[in-house]
């Protein structure tokens, strides 16, 4: 097409070793950050030329709107009289997630409204450069239920407007837009029935999203404005957010930059829609929206600093995968993941590690803060995602397949955390953190992973046979179903804040295993597949006998035993008989008036 996206020429976009090995830390410097940004920018305006290329094969695309001639046109001069507003705007997260949506559209590999209203943003886009840029274009532009969205500025609404997807004519001048009866000005109006602004929270120019058609992580969504109220909430926990994101006076940048969010690394929030049960926290990002994150309002200041952090690892991340190629992937999603109920794929076990070592730094950083951490569970926090990153990084460093920059990333990674496992943390809280690991790698087990029909035959025949339990040679397979099962991960919790109670977890928390396993035997005589209620049992069991811990490295085992032996998980001398003889501590015995 002509006059599409060009840049003078420039070598190939080249990384220094020290930047990058910067980001393999898990942390990185301003520069390195940049380069990122750099990076992405390249990016989105290559797709964006591929973008006009798919409409210019395909003109009709643009349906009631036109040619998109005009539209471009109007970028284009727009960028000539005011270059570096086009850019941020080409750049926001806002037009990076329509991109993407509109490519995949015309690729046929997504769904949404009418084509011409997804390819025909550019239209809006345009609109919104000649605002920025104070030309004057005239342009028929796609409206949603009588709304035109004009990225990064806000939404113009129609009064008496026909419900769906309609054609608008829309007219610039002197940074005013007018549609039909409506004329706004968008960079200094306020908010009102026909004009509704992006908000921008504090000082940090951090726009909550509430608005723009494509700010969900598929397809687009109408508008959903948020109360005054809401709005003031979000603006007071973001600014404390940011005040506890601030480095510590006197630390070096090299211990700043894991778990640290910089102003202006994060510009854009999505608030995510309530229903959620109450005290959930939810967010997530997309590789197509650099430095933008969806959330659920958290409860505190703490919450979000820690989801600030988690958000923009992925978002580095995806950066640096749109650079390298750092793994190859066969989709299977079979591998542990500590935070995660599910199993993953190698993409998002790399993602997780990445996005969790900025975590553990983050509360690393928090310890001994009581301002910031009232409760003091910050050193429960970091020895317990230490362990667990650490797990993860592992799994990467002998089952991936990586190439050479993925090597030298997972190295980084690895020696970030190896340095952190060799810091002190208070005894009690690196005890519960390490009980915490385990018990939530032994319930993941339970719940997505079963011995395969060899393994199983191999444990029975040698139980009908009274010999030693044959040695765990098997890769178990993955329960199908099990990824949708909604598992809320209660024990952990109580390891952080563990206290007193009547049921199994609190006992075993606190330390009365013996009360545990009668407590848990109980529960499964009524309920026999409770995965927590047997992960429970043999957390119990190991706790009370720790010469048959073993048992925990394949928990599935001791499911499959249990079955094989006939022998119910809530009885209690006769399981741990059962255990006794998985844990090679004892043969397996004929009972008197059995069957051999």
């Amino acid at each position: 097409m002509s006059g599409a996206p060009t840049e003078t020429a420039h070598p190939a976009l080249r990384m220094p070793g020290p930047l990058f090995d910067e980001l393999a830390t898990g942390g990185g410097s301003e520069r390195a950050v940049a380069f990122l940004s750099g990076g992405e920018r390249s990016r989105r305006l290559l797709l964006l030329r591929e973008l006009l290329d798919r409409i210019d094969e395909s003109p009709s695309v643009f349906g009631p709107l036109g040619e998109v001639a005009p539209a471009w046109a109007a970028v284009e001069e727009a960028a000539r009289s005011a270059p570096a507003a086009v850019d941020a705007l080409l750049m926001s997260p806002q037009c990076g997630s329509w991109i993407a949506h509109a490519l995949r559209r015309l690729h046929g590999a997504a769904s949404g409204p009418p084509l011409w209203a997804d390819a025909g943003h550019l239209t809006c886009v345009a609109v919104a450069a000649c605002v920025r840029a104070g030309v004057e274009a005239e342009l028929t532009v796609p409206a949603r239920d009588g709304a035109v969205s004009l990225p990064t500025l806000g939404l113009l609404q129609l009064p008496d407007s026909a419900p769906g997807f309609t054609a608008v004519r829309v007219t610039v001048r002197s940074a005013r837009v007018t549609a039909g009866p409506v004329t706004v000005r968008p960079l200094d109006d306020a908010d009102s029935p026909v004009w509704h602004p992006l908000r921008t929270l504090g000082t940090d120019g951090v726009c909550l999203d509430d608005i723009d058609p494509y700010r969900d992580l598929d397809e687009p969504v109408a508008p959903a404005r948020l109360p005054d109220d809401e709005v003031a909430a979000w603006e007071q926990v973001l600014t404390e957010a940011h005040a506890l994101l601030r480095p510590p006076a006197g630390s070096g940048p090299a211990e700043d930059a894991v778990g640290t969010v910089r102003p202006g690394d994060l510009t854009r929030i999505v608030p995510w829609s309530s229903g959620q049960r109450p005290g959930a926290r939810l967010s997530a990002s997309t590789g197509d929206a650099f430095g933008s994150m969806m959330a659920s309002r958290p409860d505190t200041a703490l919450d979000l600093a820690e989801s600030l952090v988690h958000e923009f690892q992925h978002s580095k991340l995806g950066a640096l995968l749109h650079l390298f190629p750092l793994l190859a992937d066969d989709r299977a999603e079979r591998y542990y993941a500590p935070w995660r109920a599910d199993p993953r794929h190698l993409p998002g076990l790399l993602h997780g590690a990445y996005a969790f070592i900025g975590v553990t730094g983050f509360w690393r950083a928090r310890i001994g803060d009581r301002a910031a951490d009232p409760q003091n569970t910050a050193p429960f926090h970091f020895a317990l995602r230490r362990l667990q990153t650490r797990l993860v990084v592992r799994t990467l460093a002998t089952r991936a397949d990586l190439t050479p920059a993925g090597r030298r990333l997972v190295s980084g990674l690895a020696t970030t955390l190896d340095r952190w496992l060799r810091e002190p943390v208070e005894p009690g809280a690196a005890a519960r953190a390490r009980a915490a690991a385990v018990s939530h790698r032994v319930e993941w087990r339970l719940r997505n992973l079963r011995c395969g029909a060899s393994e199983r035959e191999a444990l029975a025949r040698a139980w009908r046979e009274g010999a030693a339990a044959p040695p765990s040679r098997f890769e178990p397979e993955i329960v199908p179903g099990a990824s949708a099962v909604d598992w809320d991960d209660t024990r952990t919790a109580l390891y952080l804040a563990p206290r007193p109670g009547p049921d199994a977890d609190a006992c075993l928390v606190t330390g009365d295993a013996e009360q545990a396993r009668e407590l848990y035997a109980a529960r499964l005589r009524s309920a026999p597949d409770d995965a927590h209620a047997l992960a429970g049992r043999l957390l119990a069991e190991a706790a009370v006998r720790p010469r048959v811990r073993r048992v925990l490295a394949r928990p599935e085992r001791v499911a499959a035993a249990l079955e094989a032996s006939g022998v119910g998980a809530g009885e209690v001398e006769e399981a741990a008989r059962v255990v006794d003889w998985l844990a090679g501590r004892a043969p397996r015995r004929q009972v008197p008036g059995e069957l051999a």
